[in-house]
Formats: C-alpha cells, structure tokens, sequence
C-alpha cells in the first residue's frame, strides 16, 4: 500500500501543499485531480522523490521511501506529464537504456521492448530517431518505458497527453489488466471522463488542500450530483463558468 501522510511543501513561506493524506491500495486506480496551480504536480514530484516535502512522508508497504529511495525506485514507474526524452536515440535503445538503468538482464530488456513496441503500435518506428516521433507516439515510449520492468507502484501523470482516440482506449484497458494484477497506480489527469470511468477511489485537491477523497459513486450520492464533472465544479470551481463563457463571448464580438 502507498500511504501519503501530511505532505507538506512550502515555497517562501507559502504552502503549495498543505497537510495533503491519502492512501493508494493495491488492486486500485486512484484518481488524483486538481486545476492548474492546485498542488498536484508537486505532490507527485514528492511522490517520485524528485523534490523533499518540508513536512510528512511517503510510505510504501508501512516504510518511509526515503529510508531506501533505490529500493523505492526498483518498484517504481512514472510516466510524466512532460514527454522529456533522448531525441537523438530511437525508440528500442531508449527502452534498452531504460532496462539497462534498471538491471534487468539484456536478453529480457530485448524481449520487452521489442513487445511491447510491437503491442503500443511502434515497431515499424523502432529505429527510427525520438526526435521524429509525434507527441502521441512519444506518449506510448514513455508509458513502454514505465511498465518495462514490471513495477508494482504506477504513478501516471497526464498519459494520455496527445495519444490519439485507439491509443486511449487501449490505456483504458491496460489500466483496467494493471489493476487486476494488483499494482498500486496514482492516475493524474484533467480529463474527467476518463478518470470517472477507470479510477475506483478520486482524490480532489484545491489550493493544496484536500477537498474530497471517496469513491466517484459515494460523492455523486453525497453531492446529489450527476457526474465526476459536477463535483468537480462545485468544489474547485465557484464562478458561474457559463456566465463567464457568454462575457468572453460579448467581448470578442
């Protein structure tokens, strides 16, 4: 189990995130939503350890992860939300760096990646260089790279980012596989509808505080809301959006 407890990150004196708790189970999607600006990506870089929280801890099966931050790291995958990779290799040797990062052994690494390739729709682009590669496919090396070595934690930031409809769909699937093979897996996204349909609990952060964490049928019941979207709204979002809508509008014309 992954355990958030009181993270904390203070940036000159203001607090980004605020006393942020939350628990990622096994077997389960967690849905981990915010607007721009509300604490998400800094909460997810303390995930990840690339940033220190000023106060709490991450806990991964009841052990702090920065006792053994390479052990942590063993049973990690991150896909993140900005697709920064080595443009100048190809997509086969980024996964077989990947591999060789990990320790895996080479004749693994080589069954894998060229799958997995194979499976994300890419092998006929195996050798070709990442610097040709279009965002979406961009998007699949990276989630390629992420699940190569089998991790038992996914924390997945933005993974559909300019994935085209048939790529997002098959990750709708995949996801659904993950989970049932019993991987932790932090999903981070805007795209509402999509989190509704695959994450079992929904973690809503405003401002660095936490505003909801239940499942999406459990606060669709306790709001008396119809959707993820409304709930959404209602609780990070106090304007009149389609007033706001018709002023853009007025002024444009």
């Amino acid at each position: 189990m992954l355990e958030i407890r009181n993270l904390t990150k203070y940036y000159r004196n203001v607090p980004v995130v605020n006393d942020v708790s939350f628990t990622v189970r096994p077997g389960e999607v967690t849905g981990y939503l915010g607007p721009n600006g509300s604490g998400k990506s800094t909460t997810v870089k303390i995930i990840t350890a690339l940033i220190e929280p000023t106060g709490g801890k991450v806990l991964l099966d009841g052990r702090d992860i920065r006792s053994d931050l390479m052990a942590f790291k063993r049973r990690l995958g991150y896909v993140p939300e900005e697709a920064i990779l080595y443009s100048y290799l190809t997509g086969l040797e980024y996964l077989q760096l990947m591999g060789c990062l990990r320790g895996m052994p080479v004749a693994e690494v080589e069954r894998k990646a060229n799958e997995l390739l194979e499976l994300l729709s890419l092998r006929a682009y195996r050798h070709a260089p990442i610097s040709a590669y279009s965002k979406g496919m961009k998007q699949r090396v990276l989630i390629a790279a992420a699940l190569l070595h089998d991790p038992d934690v996914l924390i997945l930031d933005e993974p559909l980012s300019g994935i085209d409809v048939t790529s997002a769909l098959l990750f709708k699937h995949l996801l659904n596989q993950l989970a049932r093979r019993g991987k932790m897996i932090l999903y981070i996204s805007h795209v509402l509808e999509v989190v509704e349909k695959v994450c079992a609990q929904v973690v809503i952060i405003y401002r660095g505080r936490i505003m909801a964490a239940d499942s999406v049928e459990r606060l669709r019941d306790l709001m008396n809301v119809p959707s993820l979207e409304e709930i959404f709204s209602q609780l990070v979002e106090h304007r009149d959006l389609e007033a706001v809508a018709r002023d853009i509008v007025e002024v444009i014309g």
